[in-house]
């Protein structure tokens, strides 16, 4: 009965096999190699086989000899290759790395053959990584997530298919109402999201009436969170990539997955008022402020993608529903402060946080940031909501909430600092009220917790918004909850450990590097929230990555683009302006050759604009001076 908790799995203490067949099928069956480089073994154990029952060891020793102030390394390698991976209600999946590696033994000497490049790669992107002005926690705390992938969390599938739970064993499918919080894979690993969009969402997910069903085959359900999170991780995945192919095989999928969201919207009035089934794990009924700013946000980004894919049609149809859900989302959900949700009185059974704070009210305009939408929420009423849930949800110590409010898994205890899910500092509703009277009423737990994977996502938007200080207490927040001392730093669990939603925390780097990208249009750009007067910070882009970094001296910036890996094309490149220049000059340099660009001046912003396009090159720096 752990589902939702942190638990004990099952436990079986047995001397008889767990699985029938030929030892060599069985699940755990696989191999394990030591190895060590490079010449001058000492000594290393022969082949040998023992019953099972028997203790068999093998050991490898080098000697070296060291004069006095010498020193000497000596580098193991260790490897491991277990290729019958199954899974409940999957069968057997297989594992991607045993199409390339015949045994552990393989994956030795192709380490040993390769180490140079790979362990030098590896060091390059660390050093790049922390090569950065923003401070050390915060690069620990966005960055560390991403282990999340080099766990049991997540899988990759002999066919080359992605597949993750939730956290280590708990809730199946790669869930879309949880995954596409995660901003992290998608800008380090661009081809395995490519491919996830494919084989999953808009693949064996993807239903003839348009509806995608949010744990793969493996349920039968769409959620309205998760399916317009499928269209705008499109759009992301169309802008991780070098070109439009991505975008030109997957439209008619994309399309036909925002025509659902569409149909739920009965009077095109851009607000969602039926079921609604979420992340939250139960069916929300009526106006609900954060469900329908997904799907104003999810308009946007189809909106773009039909106008790339010469669609004019669809696109207006989507701005047009978009522009009229915005005002009335302003009109009806925001009680002057925030947005909130109306009860559907023919629902009353069902969770709803009504007047509640609510953590994710402005998601919309979170996920508009993070693929460059125009605004899906106004800003001065989006402002006004995350500094209500600043107000009302932040408290630098949960225990006294907590003590009340007692329902819900401590995520983060008394004496802890956190975000919670959601308050209500509303007299015409409560916790009571808010939980419904159905047999999902357990679900309302959740408004009492702390999930780090929410409060990475608001933290991230607060910093978008110019909220800085506010962005960076909810994120130290979780970086102190999960500080060593306390607990594993690699590990933020919700429900599991290892919890994919915690890749969120990439979405904040993001956001304090005001990071632009869109490969196929060339586009690259930032807009540093956190001392752009002297800012460095690493990128990724469709086909490499490398260092930003600008400094900004009385009317004068200087930046530099610097690629460490691969290439980048670009066309347009878009910086702050300086203050106090009207009418900027711009010097351009690719290594030493000069460089000309066409500059187009917009409220804070420049953009440079090369034609034709250029190419930068692993160790080329482009140099760039506005005046």
């Amino acid at each position: 009965g752990s589902w939702g908790h942190i638990g004990v799995g099952k436990i079986v203490l047995t001397d008889q096999a767990t699985a029938a067949g030929p030892l060599e099928q069985l699940p755990d069956f696989g191999t394990m190699a030591l190895a060590v480089r490079g010449t001058g073994m000492d000594e290393a154990s022969p082949a040998a086989q023992a019953p099972f029952a028997d203790q068999l060891t093998g050991s490898l020793r080098r000697t070296v000899t060291l004069a006095p102030g010498a020193s000497a390394t000596v580098t193991f390698v260790l490897a491991w290759h277990f290729p019958n991976l199954s899974l409940p209600k999957l069968g057997r999946v297989g594992r991607h790395y045993a199409n390339r590696f015949a045994s552990a033994p393989a994956v030795a000497r192709y380490v040993a053959t390769e180490y140079e490049r790979l362990a030098g790669d590896t060091r390059r992107w660390r050093d790049t990584w922390q090569d950065s002005s923003l401070p050390h926690w915060l690069l620990d705390r966005t960055f560390l997530n991403t282990s999340t992938l080099a766990t049991s969390t997540c899988f990759r599938f002999a066919n080359g298919r992605f597949y993750g739970w939730e956290g280590v064993g708990c809730c199946a499918g790669t869930c879309g109402h949880v995954y596409h919080y995660a901003q992290a894979a998608a800008r380090l690993f661009p081809d395995l999201e490519r491919s996830t969009r494919e084989l999953v969402d808009l693949g064996r997910a993807l239903q003839p009436n348009g509806a995608v069903f949010f744990r793969g085959e493996l349920n039968a359900i769409p959620a309205i969170d998760a399916q317009a999170g499928t269209v705008l991780r499109a759009l992301r995945e169309h802008q991780m990539s070098a070109d439009a192919a991505f975008l030109q095989r997957n439209w008619p999928q994309i399309k036909r997955a925002t025509q659902w969201l569409i149909a739920q919207d009965g009077n095109q009035d851009g607000i969602i008022e039926g079921s609604q089934h979420n992340t939250l794990d139960t069916d929300w009924f009526g106006p609900v402020a954060w469900l329908s700013g997904l799907y104003l946000a999810a308009l946007q980004a189809a909106a773009t993608m039909s106008e790339q894919m010469a669609d004019a049609d669809f696109a207006r149809q989507c701005r047009a529903i978009a522009a009229a859900g915005q005002k009335n989302l302003v009109a009806q959900l925001f009680d002057g402060e925030y947005f909130i949700n109306r009860v559907d009185p023919k629902h009353l059974e069902a969770v709803n946080s009504g007047t509640g704070c609510e953590i994710d009210q402005v998601f919309g305009q979170s996920w508009a940031f993070q693929v460059g939408l125009p605004r899906v929420l106004p800003e001065k009423e989006t402002r006004s909501a995350l500094q209500a849930l600043w107000r009302y949800n932040f408290s630098p110590d949960v225990g006294p909430y907590r003590k009340v409010n007692q329902p819900g898994r401590w995520y983060a205890m008394a004496g802890e600092a956190g975000l919670l899910m959601c308050t209500f500092p509303r007299r015409d509703w409560d916790y009571e009220r808010a939980k419904g009277e159905g047999q999902a009423a357990w679900a309302a737990m959740y408004f009492n917790e702390c999930m780090a994977g929410f409060e990475h996502q608001v933290a991230g938007h607060m910093i978008w918004e110019g909220l800085l200080l506010e962005g960076l207490a909810i994120e130290r927040a979780v970086h102190d909850r999960y500080h060593a001392a306390r607990r594993n730093p690699w590990n933020e669990i919700e429900c599991g450990d290892h919890y994919a939603r915690s890749m969120a925390s990439y979405g904040v780097y993001l956001a304090a590097c005001g990071y632009e990208y869109d490969g196929p249009r060339g586009h690259l750009g930032f807009a540093p929230r956190l001392r752009p007067e002297d800012f460095r910070c690493a990128f990724t882009a469709a086909e490499g990555w490398g260092t930003f970094h600008q400094q900004s001296v009385a009317g004068r910036l200087e930046a530099e683009v610097t690629l460490q890996w691969g290439q980048l094309q670009l066309r347009t490149l878009s910086l702050v302006r300086p203050g106090g220049i009207i009418r900027p000059s711009v010097t351009l340099a690719l290594g030493d050759a000069p460089l000309s660009a066409s500059l187009k001046v917009a409220d804070s912003r420049v953009e440079l604009q090369f034609a034709p396009a250029i190419t930068v090159l692993r160790g080329q720096t482009l140099k760039i001076i506005l005046a």
